[in-house]
């Protein structure tokens, strides 16, 4: 399973415009080696913003179909005229994969966050960063957890190319694969580096660097290129 970048939500909320767009991505991590599709719709209003994504991987063995298929959907309220936001979201998914003579089937926990969010821009826009403090509650897992999340997008050389990205660091009790040994703590990056051909056409890279993520115990890091149409 791939987290999307969701940085490019800062700069659409800061400049009041809608965006939606779809992005595929191969993944050329160890034992990876498959397609992700990534579609994401952010839109503002009066009184803040809601943005989703909807992941899906096709890495199954054998499989005619999509593997995994996760979502998140958050929205941000205005508190006042601060810089500061009250955000709640929604986290979700499911999945197979081969099991000899046929396929099993698992889901991602339901999680629910509700916390704040504070935004940091310059003048012009062409930089900035939001930090976010959220209580999260994980479905038979974790009643009273916790998740640090951290969005940034940098836009150089006339905006033609984005650095942007994000960082989050939660609790979440988990025993891997192959592993006894709980581990308590998740840690997921997935910057990404963007040049805009045209306002509709971007192609780029994303590196994830992950820690207890999606099953395997310990850092990982996986490199990707991808390519975006922007609506």
């Amino acid at each position: 399973m791939k987290k999307t970048v969701a940085a490019m939500l800062v700069l659409y909320a800061v400049t009041s415009v809608q965006a939606q767009n779809v992005q595929l991505f191969y993944d050329f991590g160890k034992d990876h080696k498959y397609i992700t599709s990534t579609v994401e719709m952010f839109k503002p209003d009066k009184w803040g913003s809601t943005f989703f994504f909807i992941d899906m991987n096709y890495d199954a063995d054998n499989a005619k179909t999509v593997s995994t298929a996760y979502w998140e959907i958050a929205r941000a309220l205005k508190l006042g005229s601060s810089k500061f936001s009250a955000h709640v979201e929604y986290n979700g998914g499911l999945g197979q994969y081969y099991s000899n003579p046929g396929y099993a089937g698992f889901s991602i926990n339901n999680a629910w966050l509700a916390g704040l969010e504070y935004g940091i821009n310059n003048a012009d826009f062409t930089k900035g960063i939001t930090f976010m403090t959220l209580y999260k509650y994980i479905k038979d897992k974790e009643d009273a957890s916790f998740q640090l999340t951290t969005v940034w997008y940098l836009h150089m050389l006339n905006k033609k190319l984005s650095f942007t990205g994000f960082a989050d660091f939660w609790k979440e009790t988990n025993t891997y694969f192959g592993s006894t040994t709980e581990t308590d703590f998740v840690f997921l990056t997935q910057p990404q580096i963007w040049y805009h051909f045209t306002p509709n056409i971007s192609l780029g890279t994303e590196i994830d660097f992950n820690y207890n993520f999606s099953g395997v115990e310990g850092f990982i890091v996986n490199p990707m290129l991808g390519a975006k149409w922007t609506f």
